[in-house]
């Protein structure tokens, strides 16, 4: 395994994590102060607005050749030129992990960055599968900045850790596709830019299992559209972007808006899937450095009992076992982004499903330590961590549960030995 970036990339992580430093941090500690203060007194300001501070950074980092770097090598052609990557191509999956651990750091670096989820899926699911119409259409103003989409696969009404589950229809009728059901969990909607949904249907449930469904570009003002309710994460509603729960009712697209022809969504959702975890299993990484990073921090300003913090209480021993997790951890996603580089998402199933599972766990473990060696103020919003740790929870189901990707990888186990179900 080799997981030396790039002198390109090594450079291209240092300046994500010079501007972050320099340009992002404190602006994001400032609106992180302004919304708790709406929250505790009702301001009446709009919370789905970006501020303009946010588009302010959007503007410097594009300017700094600091846009779309999750753009991947080989698939880029000429949209990373057009649209402000420094360099003009894509980086492999072992360059751009330290660049999406970085980002991981700050809530609002992705964003800044436009790689943040589910636009960069979105993106990649345009780029690799789209028809040239449908890259005209959204893909290159979606790479602009210019708008915002949304994914709708999980429903309410059915357990959606099996995707073929999935009851929403997406019926051919002539030159349309008709569009009838529920989402919920659909990231991306809370955004005032969102223009654009991919949304995954049942379009023949007599195919084979896997060809049953398909992925819909449904563009949001469509008649039948409407965002029934934004959801909260055990409180948080990740405004300005957030998560909501959707009704199509008759909606009616041209056929033509199907990605890749009709039931292949299980074949995007592989495709699209295998990166995606590696940027979100790094950023996974990012936030445990920058909560452990408090820890020791608050470990050392704070004493009790006459001793600083990180001296009471098998502290030190924490962060020590915090250290070698977030290392172990990390180790473990470059060796699936190398696999994914050298031998493709299949031959990496297992090393994909692992740092699903592996990371977001550890990041919520080393969270929680934080926030228990911040006392009360870890629970508040006078620090980031409550909203940290809803993070790192939540994405242990935002990619399918623990249980399906250990499944996965014992069942791969399993089948070296002859017997794999």
């Amino acid at each position: 395994m080799d997981c030396t970036p790039s002198p390109r990339a090594a450079e291209i992580t240092e300046a994500v994590r010079s501007f972050i430093r320099e340009e992002i941090a404190p602006v994001e500690c400032e609106l992180h102060r302004r919304q708790g203060e709406r929250r505790r007194t009702g301001d009446g300001a709009d919370p789905w607005q970006i501020p303009e501070e946010v588009r302010d950074l959007q503007r410097k980092a594009r300017s700094q050749g600091l846009w779309n770097l999750f753009l991947p090598a080989g698939h880029e052609g000429v949209y990373a030129e057009r649209f402000g990557t420094r360099g003009g191509t894509g980086l492999t999956n072992v360059d751009y992990a330290p660049i999406a651990e970085a980002t991981g750091w700050s809530f609002l670096a992705p964003y800044v960055f436009n790689c943040n989820a589910p636009d960069s899926g979105n993106a990649e699911v345009l780029l690799r599968y789209g028809s040239q119409e449908q890259k005209d259409r959204w893909l290159d103003p979606l790479l602009d900045g210019r708008i915002r989409s949304a994914f709708a696969m999980t429903e309410p009404d059915v357990a959606s850790s099996d995707a073929t589950n999935m009851r929403l229809t997406a019926v051919l009728e002539g030159d349309e596709v008709v569009i009838d059901g529920r989402k919920w969990w659909t990231t991306g909607v809370g955004n005032e830019d969102c223009e654009i949904f991919v949304v995954m249907g049942l379009t023949a449930p007599d195919a084979q299992e896997h060809a049953q469904h398909s992925m819909v570009l449904v563009p949001r003002n469509t008649p039948g559209v409407r965002v029934e309710r934004m959801l909260d994460t055990m409180g948080f509603f990740d405004e300005p972007f957030g998560h909501g729960e959707v009704s199509f009712t008759d909606v009616r697209v041209p056929a033509s808006n199907i990605i890749a022809g009709p039931g292949r969504a299980f074949e995007i959702a592989q495709g699209r899937l295998g990166p995606g975890r590696v940027h979100h299993a790094m950023r996974m990484i990012g936030l445990a450095e920058r909560a452990l990073r408090l820890a020791c921090e608050r470990g050392l300003a704070r004493t009790a009992f006459g001793k600083p913090l990180a001296d009471l209480g098998g502290n030190r021993e924490r962060i020590a076992e915090a250290r070698i997790a977030i290392d172990s951890t990390r180790l473990l996603i470059l060796n699936a982004a190398w696999k994914l580089d050298t031998v493709g998402a299949r031959g990496a199933l297992a090393e994909v499903s692992a740092i699903k599972v592996a990371a977001p766990n550890i990041a919520q473990r080393v969270i929680d330590f934080a926030i228990q060696i911040h006392g009360g103020g870890g629970l508040s919003s006078d620090f980031p961590l409550a909203g940290a740790w809803t993070a790192a929870r939540a994405v242990r189901l935002a990619d399918g549960p623990d249980e399906v990707h250990k499944s996965v990888i014992a069942r791969l186990e399993l089948g070296k030995y002859g017997t794999s179900r």
